[in-house]
């Protein structure tokens, strides 16, 4: 069992009526919900813990999360709204303004995190960056982080960071607990100055670095060895969900390999890497294939 755990929102992504006019069309999102919606449509075991709105949007994210085979009872649910995330689109490249003041999502707290028996944790989002939410997110991962697997996919939102130097020490602590860290290239010039992949393993300890390069790869790096795993040519539609589901891919074939103890990931070969990262990149090629974040069906690999 896999158990994702951040932000679920809504995505209002950029459309047109029939009329020509600019609209905003509502789609169930969120880094961490879209890495859980993946994993349960690649037929991996998965839950998913947030704060979720009894809402008509927090409806529309249950329902979501039920299509797709994923366990939603972990989850908080409350009567505060859900996010909303307007997305604007640059060449396929989304943007977003982001309005989380008092939400289900954000309001989330300590007390209500979940017990749990996952095999593997995955953390990551804009609900590492506000509070209350971030503090309970870093708790739970602290608390299950020395016994089970756990990933973290920091996917940087800097309009949405008000307190950098709060922040910046939350990650430090997160990814100096982490087995598994995943970033872009821009993310990780933005957490250390530079896209050194390797000095990150190094300053965290963590036994697998997975440096996302758009259409150029990945590069994976261990204590052992560093090397690339090419990319899957598509034809971008855009980039909504691309990282969450090569993160979701990931761990599905680590999954699938036996691979998720603590033990296991510390001793995975090369070969068993090779093939975990290039199934997350077989996967992120058909969601950037089509609109919005979107992953695909085992039955559509």
């Amino acid at each position: 069992m896999i158990i994702c755990c951040g932000e679920a929102l809504i995505d209002m992504l950029p459309r047109h009526s029939d009329t020509g006019e600019p609209t905003f069309a509502p789609h169930a999102g969120g880094a961490v919900f879209n890495t859980a919606v993946a994993l349960g449509r690649l037929g991996r075991p998965v839950q998913f813990f947030s704060g979720l709105s009894n809402d008509l949007f927090g409806d529309i994210l249950r329902e979501r999360l039920a299509q797709s085979h994923v366990d939603a009872s972990p989850a908080a649910l409350s009567d505060r709204p859900t996010t909303l995330a307007f997305v604007t689109l640059t060449d396929g490249h989304a943007s977003y303004a982001f309005y989380d003041e008092n939400t289900a999502g954000r309001m989330l707290g300590v007390d209500d995190l979940p017990a749990t028996g996952a095999d593997a944790l995955f953390f990551g989002g804009i609900s590492l960056v506000v509070e209350p939410c971030g503090a309970a997110y870093e708790a739970l991962m602290l608390r299950e982080a020395p016994t089970r697997v756990t990933m973290i996919d920091p996917n940087i939102r800097p309009s949405f960071i008000t307190d950098e130097t709060a922040y910046r020490a939350r990650l430090t602590r997160m990814l100096g607990a982490a087995d598994i860290i995943k970033s872009s290239d821009e993310d990780l010039e933005w957490i250390t100055g530079n896209t050194d992949a390797q000095e990150l393993l190094e300053s965290t300890g963590a036994k697998i670095i997975l440096l996302t390069r758009g259409s150029e790869g990945v590069t994976v790096v261990t204590p052992t060895s560093q090397f690339d795993v090419p990319a899957q040519k598509a034809s971008v539609v855009d980039t909504v969900g691309a990282g969450d589901t090569f993160s979701a891919g990931f761990l599905a074939e680590l999954d699938t390999r036996g691979l998720l103890t603590k033990k296991a990931i510390a001793t995975a070969t090369q070969a068993d890497l090779t093939a975990a990262a290039a199934f997350g990149a077989r996967v992120a090629a058909i969601t950037v294939s089509r609109a919005g974040a979107n992953p695909p069906w085992a039955n559509e690999l």
